[in-house]
């Protein structure tokens, strides 16, 4: 059986700063204004990965054309905006029924722009790649693997890629139903979560288990 990678890490930033013992009001950026970015462990140093992404709910407080009018047209486009205007940027996307209806409605001068943004990894879409974020206790399994491969199939047309990481932020709750789809069904390779008991998110900051092989 397919086992899955697993990253359950909403707030290991919060947790491994007060972990470390660092305090954070006496933090002050490098004299040089260079910043260590290399692949080296230091034991003695705290490693901060941040990743500017989106989660956007097709329907919430809100509906989806509300947000996506009121929202997250402007996310796109302005992040689009920053990615061209600064090529040390990234950003991530991952709800393909805002993106996809974005993409219909631009042109071809920005399409090309979008192309090159994700040929170049910049702008990253290999992620999740689902129509939303489904959720994981009340869905059908065929609804889940139906939404995923329907995002995934625009992606795979326009720009020749398919997601290989799971990306479950915000799901209350995550099922070996889902483990096991995402796996041997859609064929990603890790998953990234967030909500989990926090009793079990305790237990695995003492043992720094956050990071574990799922075998649903």
């Amino acid at each position: 059986m397919r086992s899955l990678a697993i990253l359950a890490t909403s707030l290991a930033l919060t947790a491994a700063i007060v972990s470390a013992n660092c305090d954070p009001t006496k933090w002050s950026p490098p004299v040089d204004g260079q910043y260590n970015t290399t692949g080296r462990i230091d034991p003695n140093k705290l490693n901060v990965h941040l990743i500017a992404h989106s989660h956007d709910d097709p329907g919430w407080l809100i509906g989806v054309d509300q947000y996506y009018m009121e929202k997250v047209q402007y996310i796109l486009d302005t992040a689009v905006e920053e990615l061209v205007r600064n090529p040390d940027r990234q950003f991530m996307f991952v709800e393909q029924s805002f993106f996809q209806r974005w993409w219909h409605q631009q042109g071809s001068e920005v399409r090309g722009i979008v192309k090159q943004l994700v040929k170049e990894g910049r702008l990253d879409l290999t992620v999740n790649g689902g129509w939303c974020m489904h959720d994981e206790a009340t869905p059908h399994y065929i609804a889940m693997v139906d939404q995923t491969a329907y995002g995934h199939q625009l992606l795979m047309d326009e720009f020749g890629i398919s997601p290989r990481i799971g990306w479950q932020i915000d799901p209350f709750g995550h099922s070996a139903t889902q483990g096991s789809l995402l796996s041997q069904g859609v064929g990603f390779d890790a998953l990234y979560f967030a909500r989990i008991d926090y009793q079990d998110y305790g237990q695995r900051i003492k043992t720094k288990d956050l990071e574990f092989i799922w075998r649903p």
